[in-house]
């Protein structure tokens, strides 16, 4: 039987660990290089110690295309170690992004957009300042046409009228679409203080976080850097999975990181961080490792006062699974860890037994527990159920699990693996709202290609939740309540 404990991300990805030491630079440039034809983008998102995350998008101003390649050259060495949306390749500073099997048409005014993670030497990481597009250099703008010239006509004198009184209209209600992040597998997001705040995997040194006062603006919004973990010698790289949770007044920050070694995925843990106040970007401080064992995705039940951590193992056999454990504050573990949710039903077998991110919900007293089941690796990855209906959380007889998914696939609507979720509420909290990743592909892997969505969800009449159907992306939503 294969080891579950690759049964994850990792066997998709291929992702490098980053070792890195010093603060996270945040940079943001454009680049409108030259060409009839095409303008393109040159985003620095994050920066630290000897790496980069960087996102580009292409505008063709051209005739549509069926295939593309976008090429520049870097001018300090820079190297691309890992990307996604796009096959990356590179000779000497010469670098060749070629489209994925699933975005190679490019219509006029289209844009398509990737992204990677690179490494440079030096302080130094200047933006490339020339973009060719199918051989074509991008100039921001299209090759012009000559208009035939017309003889000017004397337009007819119109008696004045008088202009019809318009009433008042209401303001137009306010929407979003998703993506709301592009690259952002395994987000969290929360509304505290008149801002929303995403955090997602970033499969590198540094935990990000981006802010907005609307739900749209996050598709837009800056990754800052709000800690860097090159200097932690049992998890400085391959950063997974963040949560944030506000307790006692403090912000604490758990997520999943490893060792930068070849084969990394053995030495992924559990970690969390303090902030220093109430504001969810920091200043953080490490707090403490949260075990020794290979674990990830970590999550925290709250039920009559006490606190208990969620998380993710394997290793036994049995698949990778759900377990809980009590804490005797938000960075103390405390007893034996119980398994409570496992891959037992045949839609959480599919591709690999899998149940993992186990997330806390509450409605009207019930408590909730909605976890990703399959594969993340496959199109089958779905949401599931599990009801606290009994008195112990420690005991898993206490859960009552849902037979169906709750949460799943829409071919129509070309959503695939939704899942790894979280909720939040609106800014007037009148509504729910669920957050997820998910893929556009079916061949679509579990790595940095998953984006960030969101969308509101009602309550069915035996108080548990109803998600509906996935979005598609592009669809206009009504943004949340109270914006």
């Amino acid at each position: 039987m294969t080891n579950p404990q690759v049964l994850r991300r990792w066997l998709a990805a291929g992702a490098v660990g980053a070792v890195a030491a010093g603060a996270g630079v945040i940079a943001a440039v454009t680049a409108n290089a030259a060409a009839a034809g095409c303008s393109a983008r040159y985003t620095v998102t994050s920066q630290w110690s000897g790496g980069f995350t960087a996102d580009v998008s292409v505008t063709n101003l051209g005739d549509a295309l069926n295939g593309w390649s976008l090429t520049w050259s870097f001018g300090a060495g820079q190297t691309v170690n890992q990307g996604w949306n796009a096959t990356i390749t590179q000779s000497g500073a010469a670098v060749t992004a070629a489209n994925a099997s699933w975005n190679g048409g490019l219509a006029t005014n289209g844009t398509t957009t990737f992204g990677f993670n690179g490494s440079n030497s030096g302080s130094t990481n200047p933006v490339p300042t020339s973009f060719a597009l199918n051989g074509v250099a991008c100039t921001g703008t299209a090759a012009p046409t000559t208009a035939p010239t017309t003889a000017p006509t004397t337009a007819p004198t119109i008696a004045p009228t008088t202009a019809p009184t318009t009433p008042p209209t209401a303001n137009p209600t306010a929407t979003f679409t998703n993506p709301i992040k592009r690259n952002g597998p395994d987000p969290w997001l929360q509304y505290h203080n008149g801002f929303y705040y995403l955090a997602t995997t970033t499969w590198n040194s540094t935990i990000t976080m981006r802010r907005s006062a609307t739900l749209a603006g996050l598709a837009n919004a800056t990754d800052q850097v709000i800690f860097n973990l090159s200097s932690r010698p049992n998890g400085c790289c391959n950063m997974w999975a963040p949560e944030f949770h506000l307790l006692n007044g403090r912000w604490y920050f758990y997520y999943t990181a490893g060792q930068n070694v070849s084969d990394y995925n053995p030495t992924q843990r559990l970690h969390v961080l303090e902030s220093a106040g109430t504001d969810p970007m920091g200043p953080y401080t490490f707090k403490a490792d949260l075990g020794n064992d290979w674990s990830l995705d970590a999550s925290v039940l709250q039920v009559n006062g006490n606190l208990y951590l969620m998380a993710t193992y394997g290793g036994d056999g049995a698949g990778q699974s759900n377990f809980i454990q009590r804490m005797s504050n938000p960075w103390t573990l405390s007893g034996s860890r119980v398994r409570f949710i496992s891959p037992t039903l045949s839609w959480e077998r599919q591709t690999a037994p899998v149940a993992e991110g186990p997330e806390p919900l509450y409605h009207n007293g019930k408590v909730m527990v909605v976890y990703s089941g399959s594969a993340c690796w496959g199109p089958d990855y779905k949401l599931g159920l599990v009801t606290l209906t009994g008195t112990d959380p420690m005991n898993p007889s206490h859960w009552t699990k849902k037979s169906t998914p709750v949460f799943e696939r829409n071919d129509a609507n070309s959503v695939y693996a939704p899942g790894h979720n979280g909720f939040f509420k609106s800014p007037d909290g009148t509504e729910d709202w669920i957050v997820y990743h998910a893929n556009s592909s079916a061949s679509g892997g579990c790595d940095m290609n998953r984006s960030t969505r969101a969308q509101k969800f009602t309550w069915n009449a035996d108080g548990t939740p109803n998600f509906g159907t996935p979005a598609r992306l592009g669809t206009a939503l009504t943004a949340p309540s109270g914006e």
